[in-house]
């Protein structure tokens, strides 16, 4: 459907960033762009929020201007995320998807929607900090924590931040078409798609709820010893756990699994030694416990977008390098 009303439902104590995506995105008259009338809507049922800076943030409209739109947003939501959201909103949420509407949560507002039911069963993406927490509360959600942004049709959500963005691009390029997308996308000087994925922009891989118990430990352990031959077996052993309940919590703390995660740690190894490095592709693949450059680049290929070639030319200290 194309969509002109959009609703940006926003919170208390949320980040300010965030909050700011859907309105950048819609909320300007562009001369020969698509127009939309953005209702800002105050999903505590005030006329204003505070962000978690401290700024305060005008909310002229009140959840029945949900009612009355195409495409409804929640672009964050309180850090972090586990305070059930509250039940208006979340009303409104359904009956707005019910009767049609796009719904889409961007970062943490993946967290309302999953708590509006609107979730149950299908695939959603979140900021990769909190993906295991939304795993954990929500286990009938299948987490993509790898994702810049998930399109089930009337339902979307989003990375962490700037992956609100690429939604709401990629929203512009689907019911407008490629050209108006990239027409918003330069007047706001972003990128107009970005290939990859969220792994390529985690620097913390052992989230910080699991720091400091065996599992945490583990997991340190295995991200200083990428090079050696690992896996959920070996991994559970040294967590002192059985591998049914080594995986359980795996998942709880990361909403992946360990054959997953030591994928995407391996591939975030060759990443930084390509951007800080000088050793050649063969090289840098054997550090990260790939059996050569010829396995490394399909799986680094496939999680960040590009060859291991193209992203030391883009992003390495000396791009003539052959990677």
């Amino acid at each position: 459907m194309t969509f002109h009303r959009v609703a940006v439902v926003l919170f208390d104590r949320t980040p300010m960033f965030e909050s700011a995506v859907p309105i950048s995105v819609f909320g300007e008259e562009r001369p020969g762009l698509p127009s939309f009338d953005v209702r800002v809507i105050g999903g505590d049922g005030g006329s204003e929020v505070r962000t978690n800076a401290g700024v305060r943030l005008a909310t002229p409209h009140g959840l029945d201007a949900v009612a009355e739109s195409d495409l409804v947003i929640v672009p964050t939501y309180r850090r972090p995320p586990d305070e059930p959201p509250p039940a208006p909103a979340l009303d409104a949420l359904r009956a707005a998807y019910e009767r049609g509407a796009i719904v889409a949560g961007l970062c943490l507002g993946t967290f309302v929607l999953a708590g509006a039911g609107l979730l149950g069963n299908r695939t959603a993406s979140t900021h990769w900090a909190y993906a295991g927490l939304l795993a954990r509360l929500h286990p009938d959600v299948s987490v993509r924590a790898d994702d810049l942004y998930v399109d089930e049709g009337r339902i979307l959500t989003s990375a962490g931040s700037a992956g609100g963005i690429d939604l709401c691009l990629h929203l512009v390029r689907r019911e407008f078409g490629a050209d108006a997308a990239a027409a918003i996308a330069r007047r706001m000087v972003v990128a107009p798609h970005r290939a990859g994925g969220q792994a390529q922009f985690v620097e913390h891989p052992v989230p910080d709820h699991v720091a400091g118990d065996p599992l945490g430990a583990t997991l340190d352990w295995a991200v200083r010893h990428l090079d050696r031959p690992l896996g959920a077996d070996a991994l559970a052993a040294r967590a002192l756990m059985s591998r049914r309940t080594f995986d359980r919590r795996f998942r709880e703390a990361t909403g992946t699994s360990p054959a997953r995660w030591l994928l995407h740690q391996r591939v975030l190894r060759a990443q930084r030694l390509l951007e800080t490095s000088d050793l050649p592709v063969e090289q840098v693949a054997r550090r990260c416990g790939f059996a050569s450059a010829v396995a490394l680049r399909p799986h680094f290929r496939r999680l960040v977008g590009l060859s291991p070639a193209a992203y030391r030319q883009s992003f390495g200290r000396n791009p003539s390098v052959d990677g």
